[in-house]
Formats: C-alpha cells, structure tokens, sequence
C-alpha cells in the first residue's frame, strides 16, 4: 500500500462538534452585526443653498386599497393585478400606476391601466388619468415605471373575430406626462404575435 504524500489532518474529517461550532460562530456574527449600526450621517447643503433640513418629507405611494376603479365587473370585483410607482409630473410626490381587471373566474378578462394620485388633502388615492381602457381588450405585460415614463406591452386583437383566449397583436406603449395629459408613444405599429 502507497502512503500519500499529504498525512491525512484530522480538521479534514467534520464531525458534529465541528457543526455545532460553526452554527455557534455563524450566530455570534450574526448576532453582532445586529448591534452594528452606522453613525448618524450628516448632509452637506446643497448648491441651490436650500436647507435640506427644510426639504418636503417622503410622501407615501398612494395604495390601491379601497379605490374605485372606473371598471364595470358585474357581480365579480375588479383586482389589481400589477402596480408600480414613481413620480410621473416631477412634483415630488409619487403617483402609484395600477394594472387592473375584473376577477372572472374563467377567460381572459381586459386590462385597464389607470395613474393613482392623493387628495389635495393628502389622504385619499382616487384615480387621475385612464392609460387603457379596459374595452380597448389589451392584455398588459412588461409593466414598468423608470424615468418619469410608465411602459408595457400591449396584448390584442386585430378583429372582434379573434378569441379572447389568444390575442394576436403585440404593442409596445409608453406614457408621459406633458403637463397637461399622459401622453402615449407607441413603437412601430403593432406585431403579430
């Protein structure tokens, strides 16, 4: 028999104290990071010479909890199925984008995009603009905000003739705020799916 160059190490063979070891150090970090906390930081006046101290607080998003969706559902309820937020004017406070439809229990029911905003009094959401309605049939997926810009992909049909259960157009859309309205931009004209 060949006698290895390497003498076999007893740390090379794990038994339970060595797991019960490592869990025990692997608490104790975890413990102490816990306790790590940084120092309260301190910011620097900004060029405009605003005091940030004086800076509007955070605004919460508005939920979409309890609003009233400009949607007809008949005897189901509307559900949102997507969200996302961002402050789409630039004022400073978010505005929640919701992706909506009725909770029919069979099919593919339509979307309806619709912008979230909060009362001048800062505590209802209630709906400011229809990006698409839900009679328009679109299915909406690829459903972002970045850049001031609400996106998605819109699902269709090209005639009524199509089932609802297979759209066979596809539809890059994307909406800005103009100050006045959202405005839609959309890719190139619509693709067969």
């Amino acid at each position: 028999m060949q006698q290895s160059a390497v003498p076999e190490l007893a740390h090379t063979q794990t038994r339970p104290i060595h797991w019960v070891a490592t869990a025990t150090a692997l608490a104790g970090v975890v413990a102490l990071s816990s306790l790590a906390r940084p120092g309260s930081a301190t910011a620097a006046q900004s060029a405009t010479g605003t005091d940030p101290k004086s800076a509007p607080a955070a605004v919460a998003p508005p939920s979409t909890a309890g609003v009233k969706f400009p949607l007809e559902c008949g005897p189901v309820k509307p559900v949102v199925v997507k969200k996302a937020t961002g402050d789409l004017d630039g004022d400073g406070r978010p505005e929640t984008v919701a992706v909506v439809h009725c909770d029919a229990p069979m099919g593919t029911p339509p979307d309806g995009v619709y912008v979230l905003t909060r009362s001048a009094d800062g505590s209802t959401p209630h709906v400011v603009a229809t990006l698409v309605e839900p009679r328009d049939r679109s299915t909406v997926t690829d459903f972002a905000i970045a850049a001031r810009t609400v996106s998605a992909t819109l699902l269709g049909y090209s005639s009524d003739a199509v089932p609802s259960c297979c759209p066979d157009q596809k539809t890059p859309a994307t909406w800005q705020w103009n100050g006045n309205a959202f405005v839609r931009s959309t890719q190139a004209g619509a693709h067969s799916v």
